[in-house]
């Protein structure tokens, strides 16, 4: 069997074994629709929301609707697959899998056809439920959608990826948790999902476009929000070309550094 064909069977296994998971199948796809929900609540009780002079009107919900998109991603690839993967090294699971003909390879392709099945299916969950929920307009631009696609698609390869050598971190599968969502949260906030991002001081947003989680963002407001609103961006432009620059770097880093961390046996093994 070919190294894809053997990560497209482990893909599907990963996919099962994931469903059968009800506590991570219910935290990674309620926890962003409950965050969108409480911020949407909280902030929109007195209707429809202006970043400034001269921008629309727009429903609190739609500002939040690109954060709650890329902590999503951030979610699904880069805390989950950090502490599965981690406490598969822990409990055997791994050496198990390095004494058959399973190759890393075959393996890093099985845990990213996983989380792009569950992304995907989340993220349709936030969509639908902002829509639904808070009357958050979606565009109506093909060129709008195609932005969306190939944002999400280069987000979620590169939280896998960055996921899969953040799990190297942990020393063991119980101290996954306590090491790496500390991690998660300072990130989010940093990069603005919690927080509106234009209202980071300037030198925050600088730190900020260092992390991945920032253009994910950035390229998702381009996708959900009213063009006027570029000019709360860097430089007064949504910048989709800094944000393909970005993400593709960290891909390749994110690449390298799960190629070189990544062992079937723990470290003290």
């Amino acid at each position: 069997m070919s190294t894809v064909a053997l990560g497209a069977w482990r893909a599907r296994f990963e996919l099962i074994q994931y469903v059968r998971s009800g506590d991570t199948l219910v935290f990674t796809f309620l926890f962003p629709i409950a965050l969108l929900a409480l911020f949407s609540t909280i902030f929109g009780a007195d209707g429809d929301f202006t970043a400034g002079p001269g921008l629309p009107a727009i429903p609190v919900a739609q500002m939040y609707l690109p954060a709650m998109l890329a902590a999503g991603m951030l979610l699904s690839g880069f805390q989950n697959l950090a502490m599965d993967i981690a406490t598969e090294r822990t409990n055997g699971t791994l050496k198990r899998l390095g004494a058959t003909p399973l190759s890393p390879v075959s393996y890093f392709l099985g845990k990213i056809g996983q989380v792009g099945v569950t992304a995907v299916v989340q993220a349709g969950l936030i969509i639908l439920f902002a829509v639904v929920v808070f009357q958050v307009p979606l565009p109506t631009e093909p060129e709008k959608w195609l932005t969306f696609t190939w944002v999400f698609v280069l987000g979620i390869v590169t939280s896998a990826l960055l996921g899969v050598a953040l799990s190297a971190v942990p020393r063991s599968g119980r101290s996954a948790s306590a090491v790496i969502i500390p991690i998660v949260l300072v990130v989010q906030f940093i990069s603005g999902v919690y927080l509106f991002f234009f209202l980071l001081p300037d030198w925050l947003q600088t730190a900020a476009s260092v992390l991945p989680v920032k253009w994910m963002a950035q390229g998702m407001r381009e996708v959900f929000l009213p063009a006027e609103y570029a000019v709360l961006e860097q430089g007064g432009e949504w910048n989709l070309g800094g944000v393909a620059v970005a993400l593709g770097v960290w891909l390749i880093v994110g690449l390298v550094l799960a190629r070189l961390t990544f062992r079937w046996n723990r470290r003290d093994a």
